[in-house]
């Protein structure tokens, strides 16, 4: 295969029809106008068979690649058809270098399914002769008589037992994986083919405890200062509760966030619900639940500790700039540890986090997966908390809080704007995720559900008008929006995410199966639902608890939201691997890059 190099200084591998002597396939100028061209791949002919290279147009960087190479080719041709001349008998095709590197890829990814597919086939017929042998010697044992080993001499010389097929291919696909993927190290390869389970460590369980005692002995204190100080009420500090307090209760918001993600872990452990095949996650990189709550106890140690120390300071009179940036700078420390290349703090998992999040961001253009809209799930259920980063960030990057103008970024139109902008975001890339799996898929439920997200941004709409503008024309559109995005999203939840309320079922308004015995517990699921979907009441009600300052109260109602989703994700995951098990899914589907092409 001939290596050569493009304008751009890429590396290419150029191809022609039929292989000779030299390598490479020559390709006759009768076929070439035969070439199918599409965003996704290219055909090819080789020894008389038309193979097509297929690489998913998955990121923005294959869309781009392919549309331009779709329009050069287009241009190619038209060009060629204008000159009347094709060449000199045959056509060199290019093919990048770095789609070959995807392909092989692709390829590495069957491989290790193939692989744990055929460990799921042996393992299966494992258990089954170990059932048919306890089902016999219990059958022996009640009925007193003797029969287990004439039926086993049956059983075990039967093709289902005696077999090793299963066994040989598993050995076949191991050798070829050795020989093309490790550079014949076995031990390199078993790392793909049978990763190792990362072993829980007592040392974690011990730290969680520590930071937790650490964690509330400093919140009391906390909590102590503050009342003494006349913090969190109508007439408390207003530079600190428009500055500082934001910090805290955003850090407070994620964190909960994150503890209740570790306790659907913890379900989903129990309850055998296999979210890591679910989510596609690394099972040698995953978080088990005893990390989540690490990481939580340790983050909120940190955090309430700062905003200890910064609130002694503040009750003591110091209110110099240095001061005030203290939780700008608290903030700025989780961002870089966010982004941290060393390989500390569970890099692979902030990685992954990281790329999740800029899958959404960029969501029309990345294929959407599981993951990905899942988490985008979870980011509507933290509207708050991106409100108060985009707060803080226009803060402390404006310099404000050298002259505690803390009212700045609330006067200034365009960040004003900003801030109404961020409230819609999460909405927005939901719905256009929901757009991308439509064009992918062709399903129109992901348009019925795009419609939900855009129910939710015009409710969020017409609250934020119903704040500048409190008038009862206001109020009664908040009221009729807000109900029928209500009931939109209710039903969602029930039917599609849930699958419940199915009203043929053997389960009386659930559906058939059910991993949880107890049934009543997903009718007071349902119930906690509904009535933590309806915290937007707040907005007309305008509740407040005692002289406690309204923003205290609106952070409670936010608590509510994310435990909420917490409580969400536990049965939409039930959900999903309840439909995997009921289509025989325990395997992702890899696409091979090569695919033939029937000839009419």
């Amino acid at each position: 295969m001939a290596k050569i190099t493009d304008e751009e200084g890429e590396d290419q591998f150029s191809i022609s029809e039929g292989l000779g002597e030299s390598g490479r396939i020559e390709k006759p100028r009768e076929e070439v106008a035969h070439k199918l061209r599409t965003l996704s791949g290219k055909e090819v002919t080789c020894q008389g068979r038309s193979v097509r290279i297929t690489i998913p147009v998955t990121t923005p960087s294959r869309t781009v690649i392919a549309i331009r190479d779709l329009l050069f080719d287009d241009m190619l041709s038209q060009s060629r058809k204008n000159g009347g001349n094709v060449g000199d008998g045959c056509e060199k095709l290019s093919i990048n270098k770095k789609k070959v590197h995807q392909a092989e890829k692709m390829i590495r990814g069957a491989l290790v399914e193939l692989y744990k597919g055929l460990g799921y086939l042996k393992t299966y017929r494992s258990l089954n002769m170990l059932a048919f042998v306890k089902i016999l010697k219990k059958f022996d044992k009640v009925t007193a008589k003797e029969v287990q080993t004439i039926y086993l001499k049956v059983v075990e010389s039967s093709y289902f037992n005696s077999s090793d097929k299963a066994i040989r291919l598993m050995d076949d696909v191991e050798e070829l994986f050795v020989r093309h993927f490790a550079n014949g190290d076995k031990r390199k390869a078993m790392k793909y083919l049978k990763p190792n389970q990362k072993e829980e460590s007592h040392s974690t369980t011990f730290f969680i405890g520590l930071f937790t005692g650490g964690f509330v002995a400093l919140f009391i204190g906390y909590c102590i200062m503050a009342h003494i100080a006349g913090m969190y009420t109508q007439q408390s500090n207003k530079v600190y509760m428009s500055t500082s307090y934001p910090v805290l209760s955003m850090f407070s918001l994620f964190f909960l966030h994150l503890f209740a993600y570790g306790c659907n872990i913890f379900m989903w452990r129990k309850t055998r619900i296999n979210y890591t095949f679910i989510f596609e996650f690394t099972p040698t990189k995953e978080l088990k639940y005893r990390d989540v709550f690490l990481i939580c106890t340790t983050s909120m140690t940190i955090v309430v500790g700062v905003m200890f120390a910064h609130l002694t300071l503040i009750v003591k009179g110091y209110s110099s700039s240095a001061v005030q940036a203290i939780p700008g700078c608290l903030l700025l420390v989780f961002l870089l540890m966010l982004v941290c290349p060393f390989k500390i703090l569970y890099r692979s998992s902030r990685y992954d986090f990281l790329r999740v999040i800029r899958n959404i961001i960029l969501t029309p253009f990345y294929k959407v997966v599981m993951v990905d809209f899942f988490m985008a799930d979870q980011l509507c259920s933290q509207v708050p908390v991106l409100r108060s980063l985009e707060y803080l960030a226009c803060y402390y990057i404006t310099s404000s809080y050298k002259t505690q103008d803390y009212g700045y970024c609330t006067r200034v139109k365009h960040f004003r704007d900003l801030a109404y902008a961020v409230s819609f975001l999460p909405y927005y890339w939901r719905a256009m995720q929901c757009a991308r799996r439509w064009f992918d898929e062709g399903d129109i439920n992901h348009l019925v559900n795009l419609g939900k997200y855009v129910s939710a941004m015009l409710a969020a709409g017409t609250k934020l008008a119903y704040e500048n503008d409190n008038s009862a024309g206001w109020l009664s559109l908040v009221v009729i929006v807000s109900s029928v995005a209500t009931i939109y999203q209710l039903y969602w939840d029930f039917v599609k995410d849930w699958g419940l309320l199915q009203f043929n079922s053997k389960n009386p308004w659930l559906r058939n199966d059910l991993i949880l015995k107890q049934k009543y517990i997903y009718f007071l699921s349902m119930a906690l639902n509904l009535l933590l979907r309806l915290a937007w009441l707040q907005t007309v009600i305008h509740p407040n608890i005692g002289s406690l300052d309204s923003r205290v109260t609106l952070f409670f109602l936010a608590a509510l939201e994310v435990i909420r989703r917490g409580h969400w994700n536990f049965y939409r995951l039930e959900n999903e691997h309840l439909n995997n098990a009921g289509r025989f899914r325990a395997v992702k589907v890899v696409p091979l890059p090569f695919h033939e092409v029937e000839e009419d």
